[in-house]
């Protein structure tokens, strides 16, 4: 696992649930099954945060300033 600190406990799952998620992302065991599915959750959360940002948030930036870039000449 990719985490320092890892929690061991007992859950009551549907295996059926389970059996399908695993074979649907190709994993062999329960735990990878489980460990990906709590952190898409999260990842969708993220996700989601962002979205209700969209149009909330302004940036004044020059691109081709930031990019290192010269602007043409008018």
């Amino acid at each position: 696992m990719n985490s320092i600190f890892c929690m061991r406990t007992t859950l009551d799952l549907p295996e059926a649930l389970v059996d399908d998620a695993r074979a649907v992302l190709g994993f062999k065991s329960k735990t990878d099954t489980v460990v990906y599915a709590l952190r898409e959750v999260v990842r969708r959360g993220h996700v989601e945060g962002l979205k209700a940002l969209f149009g909330k948030v302004h940036i004044d930036l020059d691109l081709a300033k930031v990019r290192g870039r010269r602007r043409a000449r008018p």
